[in-house]
């Protein structure tokens, strides 16, 4: 069991980096990392925790759901994406891996990174100019992900 909740640590922490590490240089959020993230979260709760499982899947379709209803709102009324489709996917990954009850916590954490984040660009910069680049918001959720990560993988029994 140890080795196995090891692995998966180790899996989870790595790609979370990747993805961060991916954003931040090119703006974008591959499938080829997303899809299997999420893929493995599920996988972690039917070998780890299969009594959770319910969990996992309630936190991938609402992380995809939530973050796709923001996308197609923002859409709709400005006519222009607000939002990458990367994030989408990698909010249902992160609800995989945390579960449904940690999203409200991660989002939070990843937007209050992210804000925090632009207002140091503000302060340093001194102009409005920081408002009009696109903010990669994959790095924040990483972040988030990582210590929501940790404190799942803490508790976990060896």
């Amino acid at each position: 069991m140890f080795i196995s909740n090891l692995l998966f640590l180790l899996l989870y922490s790595v790609t979370l980096i990747a993805l961060a590490w991916q954003d931040y240089k090119t703006g974008l959020l591959p499938d080829r990392l997303t899809c299997p993230l999420l893929w493995c979260g599920l996988l972690f709760y039917v070998v780890v925790l299969p009594e959770q499982l319910g969990v996992a899947v309630i936190g991938a379709m609402a992380g995809y759901c939530s973050l796709s209803l923001v996308y197609w709102i923002y859409r709709g009324i400005r006519r222009k994406e607000g939002l990458g489709y990367g994030d989408v996917k990698f909010l249902a990954a992160l609800g995989a891996w945390l579960g449904w009850p940690q999203l409200p916590l991660l989002i939070t954490l990843a937007a209050g990174m992210a804000l925090t984040f632009v207002g140091f660009q503000l302060l340093a910069q001194r102009s409005c100019y920081v408002l009009k680049n696109p903010l990669r918001f994959g790095p924040f959720l990483s972040a988030a992900g990582l210590l929501l990560g940790w404190q799942t993988w803490v508790t976990l029994p060896l």
